[in-house]
């Protein structure tokens, strides 16, 4: 009976495609399956009611095919059919299986001729049958009939490469003997994603219907358009047959006589016909699952170590076990509370590689968000000097005030630290919403008892949303305590000084030359001093009246030279009406007039943009309050820095305090005093309807996985099994090759085309027939007639290699005439008729 794990191969494969198709999932495997392909009447129905013996497929006209039918047969004292999605249901009538098929493509694609990719899967038992599975899909056509979309060859073309382009999928390319085969629409299709033909397998039909005096011997001995491995040649019942009911055995025996009985393919009729294609697609797919055992299994293995961490808690499950579900509800608040914290504080094992989510999400928040908010506060700087203008003159009233003023600072000051309020709130708002984010996220591992996920994520919600109000009362704390006190004292505070740094004053050298000084701008006035410890002060200059110009760098001065001279012609310091500060580098330069401008002092040629200028009521031009206007803009910028440094510190703190930290603790310690007082444990831990059948469809993976490995772990996979015949010369499929006659002219024929050793088969039924198709035939010696892996030995692998030429003189069998004899008297009547149809 040959090897039993071999045979049980294709069952395994049958009952791995019942359990992904029942899931509604392939586990990502790409089973071992054979694809029949061909355009429309090309005759693949009845290719596969031969196989069954039976008529069950429907007919008509157009596309009859309309979903892919996974037609897995199976060898069986008892014959019957059974659909997958009629489970427990026998069909013993074939009349019903069709009709059953009907009603089933038209529940998913309706009754307009469309298309769907979602297959039927038809398991057949019967005696007649050897064990194989085939994938009959929808013909392929070029012009939409009907009501059917314009684009139906697009769609069925790309249905088609669904299957086909799988390396696991053979594929059976049927084309009927009345057309070109060139023009094949199976053997294009084929080519594109089979291009070195390891998965093709040729089948001829209608060979019954060529023109008298025509053949297609050269074809089917894979001379003319070579397949790897070959091709095959049936005979299907005609219409006429089919309408008048015609016995598939019977047709079967036609087949048969037609064969033998046809002057071109007598000799080699055993290697064609409906039979032999079956017993070739048996090995053939036998074969292909073998050889794709190996990553077959490296697969499976992978899908159960996937399923297995999920699947361990199913394994003993008791659905209605209260001891089951008091667990469940402890493990599952626990396993919540450890997520929450996880997502928080960072964890290795819940990496999100898609997007930031939890902790990282609220630390992008805390230190990019936020600070970009509080810049977002942008002053409007005509407005703020306005406002400063108007807070000076009113502090003054009806004096002439001669010093800056304190209140005017403060009053603007505190309308600035009003302004972070917004983003403060915003600040909490952001969080919040990541944390309700966190808790939906965190509450899927729930998924399995719905009332329990509803409540969890109701209880841990609302506990945030009550802390929300808390932390944003304690942030409008923190701006609150800001305006109540001022301190000026802020070690990080400038105060009046606006610039500290090394400066040169030029003096000639008959006046004691050029020194260095330690130089401090202030809004009031420009001091120095002999060094940076500020202890003897060599001179104070007011700004008032001062302003600054450029000052050419002498022949052999190296620094970069600035001046400050008096506008109304007075000395500025001693008897000098220009002081010339001089800097190491122009950026030096440019840097202390920047500064100057702060204090008020002006270059000599600046002008007032027109453009830029405010009402005459708004803007004074006294220098004096100008200066005092430009200080207090300088002590604003410096204390609101000072704020908003704190802000940002306190902010994150408090959140962190009273939200974040505050519901960890609380799903920690309370969560689940708060789920038991909500209502009935077991209306809260009862299961969904999705969850128990996912568990059932998950373990019932598990279980068929696990049941394959067994399976094809007890498979001996030293089997003798054929490989797939070499390369043939494929470049007439090529799209650049021009079109192939049916019959070629002689000077086109190989000049070996009958060796004349042997020039085919003995005359009548050959008991040990040519070699396969694929390369030259090889002349047959004498020698035991091989058994294949089903246990017969009438016939040889037609995909095998070419046999090998015995050692020694082997026995022939009684009855067979033997080599050396004249040939039977009707010999040359079998030979001679078909040399001339190789020259026509």
């Amino acid at each position: 009976m040959g090897n039993r794990g071999m045979e049980d191969l294709i069952p395994l494969i049958n009952k791995l495609q019942d359990a992904f198709s029942s899931i509604g999932q392939s586990c990502n495997l790409d089973l071992p399956q054979i694809a029949v392909v061909g355009g429309q009447s090309a005759g693949k129905s009845s290719v596969l009611e031969n196989f069954v013996g039976r008529d069950f497929l429907p007919r008509g006209s157009g596309i009859v095919t309309r979903r892919p039918l996974i037609l897995q047969l199976c060898f069986n004292k008892a014959e019957y059919a059974e659909f997958l999605h009629c489970k427990g249901r026998k069909f013993v009538d074939f009349e019903e299986v069709r009709a059953e098929i009907e009603a089933e493509t038209d529940r998913i694609t309706g009754s307009n001729k469309g298309i769907s990719p979602i297959p039927i899967n038809l398991r057949v038992y019967s005696p007649n049958v050897l064990n194989l599975t085939l994938i009959d899909l929808p013909g392929m056509t070029k012009v939409a009939v009907g009501d059917q979309p314009l684009d139906i060859e697009h769609q069925i073309r790309d249905m088609l490469l669904q299957f086909i382009t799988k390396e696991s999928c053979l594929i059976l390319a049927v084309t009927p003997a009345n057309q070109d085969l060139a023009n094949s629409d199976a053997l294009k299709i084929a080519k594109e994603v089979d291009p070195q033909g390891l998965r093709t397998i040729g089948v001829i039909t209608k060979l019954d219907l060529m023109d008298e005096g025509t053949d297609a011997k050269d074809i089917l001995e894979n001379k003319l358009l070579p397949l790897r491995r070959g091709y095959i040649g049936v005979v299907n019942r005609s219409q006429k047959d089919i309408d008048g009911r015609k016995d598939i055995r019977a047709a079967l025996a036609a087949e048969r006589k037609f064969f033998l009985s046809h002057p071109g393919y007598r000799h080699m009729a055993e290697r064609m016909g409906t039979p032999h294609l079956q017993k070739q697609l048996n090995q053939q797919l036998t074969n292909h699952i073998r050889d794709t055992l190996p990553g077959l299994r490296s697969k499976l293995q992978s899908q159960v170590l996937s399923l297995e961490k999920e699947v361990e808690e199913y394994k003993n499950f008791r659905p209605d076990d209260p001891t089951r579900k008091t667990k469940a509800l402890l493990q599952m608040v626990q396993q919540f509370g450890v997520d929450f914290e996880k997502r928080i504080e960072g964890s290795g094992d819940q990496v999100d590689t898609a997007e930031l989510s939890g902790g990282a999400k609220i630390n992008r928040i805390f230190h990019e968000r936020f600070p970009f908010e509080l810049v977002k506060i942008v002053f409007d700087e005509k407005e703020l000097r306005r406002e400063i203008s108007h807070a000076i003159k009113n502090v003054h009233g009806v004096r002439t005030g001669l010093f800056t003023p304190d209140l005017a600072f403060e009053a603007i000051v505190k309308k600035q630290i009003l302004k972070l309020k917004e983003p403060s709130l915003k600040c909490v708002d952001l969080v919040v919403s990541e944390l309700t984010a966190l808790v939906m996220k965190c509450s899927v591992k729930l998924g399995s008892y719905p009332r329990l996920r509803e409540e969890t994520e109701r209880i841990v919600t609302t506990y945030v949303r009550e802390r929300e109000g808390k932390t944003k009362d304690q942030v409008m704390l923190l701006i609150d305590i800001e305006l109540s006190y001022i301190n000026t004292n802020h070690e990080d505070f400038i105060g009046f000084v606006i610039r500290k740094g090394w400066l040169t004053i030029n003096i000639s050298i008959m006046k004691g030359g050029s020194k260095e000084y330690w130089f401090i701008l202030t809004a009031e006035s420009l001091s120095w001093y002999k060094d940076e410890e500020e202890k003897e002060k060599k001179y104070m200059l007011p700004l008032d009246n001062l302003k600054l110009r450029d000052v050419e760098k002498g022949f052999m001065s190296t620094k970069h030279v600035f001046g400050i001279f008096n506008t109304e012609s007075r000395n500025v310091y001693k008897d000098l009406r220009q002081i010339e500060l001089a800097c190491d580098t122009q950026e030096d330069v440019d840097s202390w007039k920047a500064s100057f401008l702060r204090a008020g002092v002006y270059p000599e040629k600046d002008q007032v943009d027109t453009e830029d200028t405010a009402p005459s009521e708004t803007f004074s031009m006294d220098p004096q309050l100008e200066r005092q206007v430009e200080t207090i803009r300088n002590l604003v910028d410096s204390y609101i820095g000072i704020v908003n440094k704190s802000i940002r510190d306190l902010m994150p703190k408090t959140i962190m305090h009273l939200m974040i930290n505050s519901a960890k603790d609380f799903i920690h310690s309370e969560l689940l005093a708060y789920l038991y007082s909500s209502g009935d444990q077991n209306s809260l831990m009862e299961e969904s309807a999705d969850q128990a059948q996912r568990r059932d469809e998950m373990l019932r993976m598990y279980h068929a996985l696990k049941e394959a490995l067994h399976i094809i772990g007890d498979i001996t996979t030293t089997t003798v099994t054929v490989p797939v015949p070499p390369p043939v010369n494929d470049s007439w499929m090529q799209e650049a090759s021009p079109t192939p006659q049916r019959r070629p002219p002689a000077a086109a024929a190989p000049p070996p085309s009958r060796p004349p050793a042997v020039s085919g088969a003995r005359p009548g039924p050959p008991l040990n027939p040519s070699p396969a198709f694929g390369g030259p035939p090889i002349p047959s010696r004498p020698g035991p007639p091989p058994i294949n892996a089903f246990g017969s030995n009438n016939h040889q692998d037609p995909f095998s290699a070419p046999p090998l030429i015995p050692s020694r003189p082997a026995r022939i069998p009684p009855g067979v005439p033997s080599r050396r004899p004249p040939g039977a008297p009707h010999r040359p009547t079998i030979i001679r008729p078909a040399e001339p149809s190789l020259l026509d």
